[in-house]
């Protein structure tokens, strides 16, 4: 089976956010409350019940601020390490590269939460599961383009065979050289390759985007470690308040004689 991408031009992308509306209609995701975060952004960031969002970045150039706009989701990764990290065995790669949450088996622990290097897992109270985007998989099993491209107004967001797609990419890529744009390709071998591949006009970071994403298992591990150690120390600190003080009193009865007299 081919591998499957979605592809992003930065370049044409107004912040319109007809992408959010879409993938809240068709996976019947409820509206976000509004919650003032000194952003134009809202809701402020991807959650369980937010699949997809438009960024808003400002940049100074020349003197003149300009807005910046991507579109964040589920980078669909190669070498995932929110499965790598799932202990339950709820989230699978299918071989078209889709990455791909069982909410049923779903323990709500978070991890993969935690070690998404992208911070694009949510995690929902009430159905107590993480949740992310599934680029409409229903809707490719039935040969339809994921919502939010079908919503994409200005023909910013692609999808179809990976290869056609970082070809399509590249192709951009060379038009906004010749145009003076120092742009670039993000996702083609990060994390092994990303099934969402980017054409960026600045830096990664200035998008929001890791310059070198890593797998975050190890560094999880070492955190939990950390906590689990953490609370081992909470646990046994009234102990060792009770020995340190038994033990005060031992060497007072001991330098002063079991009857009390020097």
């Amino acid at each position: 089976m081919a591998e499957l991408a979605m592809y992003i031009d930065v370049t044409r992308c107004t912040g319109c956010r007809g992408c959010q509306v879409a993938c809240k209609q068709w996976n019947e995701l409820p509206a976000a409350k509004t919650v003032f975060s000194g952003s134009y952004e809202n809701p402020p960031r991807i959650g369980g019940d937010t699949w997809t969002k438009v960024r808003f970045f400002e940049k100074e150039d020349a003197g003149k601020v300009r807005f910046l706009f991507r579109k964040e989701q589920c980078m669909h990764c190669s070498e995932p390490s929110c499965a790598a990290v799932c202990a339950a065995g709820a989230i699978k790669k299918t071989d078209n590269g889709m990455v791909l949450f069982n909410d049923d088996r779903c323990v709500g622990c978070k991890n993969c939460v935690v070690a998404c290097p992208f911070h694009v897992i949510g995690f929902s109270k009430e159905t107590g599961s993480s949740r992310k985007c599934r680029l409409c998989y229903e809707r490719i099993e039935n040969d339809m383009e994921p919502a939010c491209v079908k919503a994409c107004p200005t023909g910013a967001v692609s999808f179809g065979d990976r290869r056609q797609m970082l070809a399509q990419a590249k192709q951009r890529v060379s038009v906004l050289y010749n145009k003076g744009v120092n742009a670039q390709v993000y996702g083609e071998n990060e994390l092994g390759g990303l099934h969402v591949i980017y054409v960026l006009d600045d830096e990664p970071e200035v998008y929001g985007l890791p310059a070198n994403p890593e797998v975050a298992t190890a560094g999880l591990f070492s955190n939990w470690l950390h906590a689990l150690l953490g609370v081992g120390v909470v646990a046994l600190a009234p102990f060792w308040l009770i020995f340190r003080e038994r033990g005060k009193a031992t060497d007072n009865s001991a330098g002063t004689g079991v009857d009390g007299n020097a």
